[in-house]
C-alpha cells in the first residue's frame, strides 16, 4: 500500500542525516518511487502522483510543505505521525538516502532531467499539474543501469 508523501520524506530525510534541501527531498523521492515500482512490479512507494515541473519531478502536497526552507536542509518537522510503510519501503527509502546525502541537488536535477526519462516526456516550461504516469516511471527504471550488490 503507498505511503503519503510526507512520511516518505521523513523517512528520507532522516535516512539521508536531514542533509536534504527540499529539492533534493523531491528527487530522491522519485528516485525511490521509481526503484519501488521497479521491484515491485508496478506498486506505487508513494499516494501521490509526480507532476512534471520546471526542476524535475515533484509532489505538489509535499512541495508546499516544504518550500519554507528554501535551499536550505530540511529540518525534522514532524509533519506525519504516519510511519513509512513496511520492510520493503524502509530499505527503499534509506537506501536511496543513504545514496543521495551528500549528492548536489542540481546533479540530482541532471539526472532526473535525462532526455530519456519520464519528467522529459511530460513537461511542458513553466506547467504545472503534467502528471508523470507510474508506467512512464517504470519504463524509465527499466532501462537505467542497475547498482551491482
Amino acid at each position: 500500500m503507498a505511503i503519503s508523501p510526507q512520511a516518505a520524506a521523513q523517512r528520507l530525510c532522516e535516512a539521508a542525516d536531514w542533509k536534504l534541501t527540499q529539492l533534493s527531498v523531491h528527487k530522491g523521492l522519485y528516485l525511490a518511487h521509481m526503484t519501488y515500482l521497479g521491484k515491485t512490479a508496478g506498486c506505487p512507494l508513494v499516494s501521490e502522483e509526480f507532476q512534471a515541473w520546471d526542476y524535475g519531478p515533484v509532489l505538489p502536497s509535499l512541495y508546499h510543505d516544504l518550500k519554507m526552507f528554501g535551499r536550505k536542509p530540511v529540518k525534522n518537522v514532524s509533519w506525519s505521525s504516519a510511519t513509512a510503510g513496511g520492510e520493503r519501503e524502509i530499505e527503499v527509502l534509506d537506501s536511496i538516502g543513504n545514496q543521495i546525502r551528500n549528492i548536489p541537488s542540481s546533479a540530482l536535477v541532471h539526472f532526473t532531467h535525462d532526455p530519456n526519462g519520464a519528467w522529459a516526456k511530460h513537461y511542458r516550461p513553466g506547467a504545472r499539474g503534467i502528471v508523470i504516469p507510474n508506467e512512464d516511471i517504470l519504463e524509465e527504471y527499466d532501462w537505467r543501469p542497475k547498482k551491482t550488490a
